[in-house]
């Protein structure tokens, strides 16, 4: 096998047919503090899986607390007939269910899902057609929207109907997602997407949420600088710390053990950590009133708890503008994910998979009473790429950990004594990571060309400018039916399908050739410019990470010919005698585990 370029990634499939020899790596790669990316065989040891894991919860618990919390606040005065905390048990619960199916079945990757804040601007429009408006600015952030709470509004008979058509409106997204998927929606679109339509989007989804960050922030701008000071110092400066497994014994010259960049695989947990700390010490730990409440030890979530969802009209309206924002959002995770791990570009079967799951996550949530739906987080790609350590065992760990904390509410209110200083610092340097990615991937176009110049900033301008500008409009927009102002207020304020929606007109109706467009030879993926550059074979054993588990591989044959899009095509899978090859572990990026791991065998990787 030749030997690669110097900044080369070295990638290393761990199942398939017939192992790959060790390849030199370079030094580059060797070294920590570098930013090459050391792709290699293996899956962290379980302990060291197990605190990964808990860091994804800790990401995952900021987007949860943050999600419900901005739309329990927008509901009227007063409270429900149910623990707050038995929502985000509900939210939690399907979040687990669907992430364990997304990387068994789904699109393969390690993808965290989560309550992606693309079903809350749905939903606060949602909420907002029932009561007047008021604002409000807290602390130094940007202006929030806040329901009328005066002795004028409505309370508590209020609360149940609006969840209940909140919920509608996630089960109706669900459906439609998983419409998509079954009948190869991401095949059509993906031959026509490239990096101009995926970096603004990147861009856009990293800048999105800033508004959260600074609201939670501004409780406390000093908690929330430390904890931003020290996940720097943890990933960046001390990240090249190598620490052994066991420092409390004394090193052999004979010891197999690879030290560890403790630092910075930690790097989320151990500032979460000390923060939290030195915050209860202050008595600086208040749960938020809105979800504070008492919540039993052990409940099991069940469809109807609290009534069916509402589907209304109304509903429908948010939940196709749900569907549209989530897709997109979780397309661009796929692409992003595949990115970090030196993986092929997700193949249209993936694709189509992931989105059908996910819709599944959604219908269970919305049917389980949650007003939140699940998707591919951006915080956790970004904390995958902070900690620059990625496996399906830790995604399966994070999925279990969800599932065993949505059966008790008590133990989920645990995670809303965490200070919002502390989430808000949390998304913050997760968001930065997104955004950072996002501007990496301009360079696979011909970022000197007018045109796409002129894509990438009026994609990025207009996708912030208009949701800003109908937050602040002094007339909101109303075309006499409320459905589809609902519709239209939605769609018109969600920042990453607008980046996406115009990224892609903007890219196949202005002209432009192949190359500058960034498509290579014409193959539709959006990382084609170093794809092409990359051997045949060198990409096929990649590419099989994307393959149906082994079990149920035969399974494709069952399906009917309209559904085939989620099932890999008969020249995609196998090795090169036509064998079928079982598809491995999603290569890790933690240097040094690859000497940990000689060649596994087809048995070692089922047990996984």
């Amino acid at each position: 096998m030749s030997r690669s370029p110097p900044n080369a990634i070295q990638l290393r499939s761990v199942g398939s047919q017939g192992t790959m020899a060790s390849l030199p790596q370079p030094s580059a790669v060797r070294n920590p503090s570098s930013h090459s990316w050391a792709s290699v065989c293996g899956c962290p040891p379980w302990g060291l899986s197990c605190l990964l894991a808990l860091q994804h919860i800790l990401v995952l618990a900021s987007l949860l607390c943050a999600s419900h919390l901005l739309l329990l606040q927008s509901l009227p005065a007063g409270g429900p007939s149910f623990s707050p905390a038995q929502l985000l048990a509900s939210s939690l619960f399907s979040c687990g269910v669907s992430t364990a199916l997304q990387t068994w079945m789904g699109s393969r990757l390690p993808l965290i899902q989560a309550p992606s804040l693309e079903f809350l601007i749905p939903g606060l429009v949602l909420t907002s057609q029932k009561l007047p408006l008021t604002t409000r600015t807290p602390g130094n952030s940007s202006l929030v929207l806040r329901l009328c709470g005066g002795p004028g509004c409505h309370g508590l008979e209020l609360w149940n109907p609006s969840l209940r058509e909140v919920s509608g409106a996630v089960v109706v997204s669900g459906l439609l997602q998983v419409m998509l998927g079954l009948f190869g929606g991401p095949g059509h679109l993906f031959p026509h997407c490239g990096p101009l339509v995926l970096a603004p989007s990147l861009v856009v989804a990293g800048l999105s949420a800033h508004r959260e960050v600074a609201l939670f922030c501004s409780a406390h701008w000093g908690l929330a600088s430390l904890l931003i000071l020290l996940m720097v110092v943890c990933s960046q400066h001390l990240g090249a710390r190598l620490l052994p497994p066991h420092p409390w014994r004394r090193a052999s010259t004979s010891s197999t053990h690879t030290h560890i960049p403790v630092f910075r695989l930690l790097s989320v947990l151990i500032p979460v950590a000390c923060v939290w700390i030195i915050s209860a010490l202050l008595g600086l730990s208040i749960t938020p009133r809105e979800l504070s409440a008492e919540a039993p030890w052990v409940w099991l979530p069940h469809p109807a708890e609290w009534d069916w969802p509402l589907l209304t009209p109304r509903a429908l309206a948010a939940g196709i503008s749900m569907a549209l924002a989530a897709s997109t959002s979780s397309l661009g995770c796929y692409a992003l994910c595949g990115q970090l791990l030196h993986l092929p570009s997700p193949p249209p079967h993936a694709c189509s998979r992931g989105l059908s799951l996910e819709g599944l996550g959604s219908v269970l949530a919305g049917l389980l009473g949650s007003p939140m739906g699940t998707a591919s987080s951006f915080p956790n790609v970004g904390t995958v790429s902070l900690l620059q350590a990625g496996s399906r065992r830790v995604a399966h760990l994070v999925g279990l950990l969800c599932v065993v904390l949505g059966l008790s509410p008590r133990l989920v209110q645990l995670l809303t004594t965490i200070p919002l200083p502390v989430l808000g610092g949390v998304l913050g340097v997760t968001q930065a990571v997104v955004l950072s990615t996002g501007f990496s991937s301009f360079h696979l176009a011909d970022i000197d060309s007018g045109r796409n110049v002129f894509i990438v900033g009026f994609s990025i301008f207009m996708a912030l400018l208009l949701p800003r500008w109908f937050r602040e409009a002094p007339v909101l927009l109303s075309t006499g039916w409320s459905p589809l102002d609902v519709l239209l207020r939605s769609l018109l304020t969600e920042p990453i399908f607008l980046a996406g929606l115009l990224g892609f007109l903007l890219e196949n109706t202005i002209p432009g050739t192949q190359l500058e467009r960034g498509l290579g030879q014409g193959l539709p993926s959006s990382f084609t410019a170093q794809e092409v550059r990359t051997p045949q074979k060198s990409r096929e054993k990649p590419a099989q990470e994307y393959e149906l588990p082994f079990s149920i591989q035969n399974l494709c044959l069952c399906i009917p010919q309209p559904l085939r899009c989620l099932c890999p095509l008969p020249e995609d899978s196998g090795n090169e005698e036509g064998v079928p090859s079982e598809p491995g572990e999603t290569a890790d990026l933690l240097p040094g585990f690859g000497e940990q791991c000689p060649g596994s065998s087809r048995e070692e990787v089922r047990s996984q």
